[in-house]
């Protein structure tokens, strides 16, 4: 009778220590390839998502073709996505960048404007007794009030994000998606496991920081509701 391998990468056990040692280079480099993706995806998105929900607070009749289009881009399944896009890109980490761009806009767009809408029309009126012309008041009363909806989009964008950054892995530039991926394809599962779990918790620690970003920005919605 054999005796079983006593190495835990033979014996292909989902918990494993040695996993961890001799890949650890490549588990930094897929770590670092999601930051990258997630983060240019969250920042080119509040880019174009912001001046879009200010046009669609400033003039009304915007806010319906704004929110219609983003939400339809919203509801294209990731790889019909990806390949929608890929005659532009081709296959290149832009190519995942863009697909999640567009995929962020809906969660932004959204909470952004609902932010806007959401200033009194009062504290609008008492800025431009004051002299606040439009930029003016736009970036000292306005934003600074839909600061917290704003925030709460972000949130939910950056945490999409660093799950649809894993689809990637069809292109090969999916972060922790690409291990996840070949680890599944060959069944081995710690690498499954261990790509999964690091995902899981990039989710949870952009959450957590972004929502310290947010109490520490936003220090009135504390003491208002103390």
């Amino acid at each position: 009778m054999t005796a079983p391998p006593d190495d835990c990468l033979a014996r292909n056990e989902w918990i494993c220590g040695e996993y961890l040692t001799s890949r650890r280079q490549i588990l930094i480099d897929a770590v670092v390839q999601h930051l990258q993706l997630t983060a240019v995806s969250v920042l080119v998105g509040l880019a174009l998502a912001l001046p879009l929900a200010v046009l669609a607070r400033r003039w009304g009749w915007a806010a319906g073709p704004v929110l219609g289009v983003t939400t339809i881009l919203y509801t294209i399944p990731s790889l019909a996505m990806f390949s929608l896009l890929l005659p532009v890109y081709g296959l290149s980490a832009s190519l995942v960048v863009a697909g999640l761009v567009l995929y962020s806009l809906t969660l932004l767009v959204r909470n952004i404007l609902a932010g806007l809408r959401a200033v009194p029309e009062e504290t609008r009126q008492a800025a431009r007794g004051l002299g606040y012309g439009p930029i003016r008041l736009l970036l000292t009363v306005e934003l600074p009030l839909a600061l917290p909806a704003a925030m709460a989009g972000l949130r939910i964008a950056t945490v999409s994000a660093v799950s649809l950054v894993t689809v990637g892995a069809i292109v090969g530039f999916g972060g922790l998606g690409n291990l996840t991926y070949a680890g599944m394809n060959t069944y081995f599962k710690a690498q499954v496991l261990t790509a999964s779990a690091l995902c899981v918790l990039i989710a949870i620690a952009a959450d957590v920081l972004l929502l310290a970003v947010q109490r520490l920005i936003t220090p009135w919605t504390r003491a208002a509701r103390g």
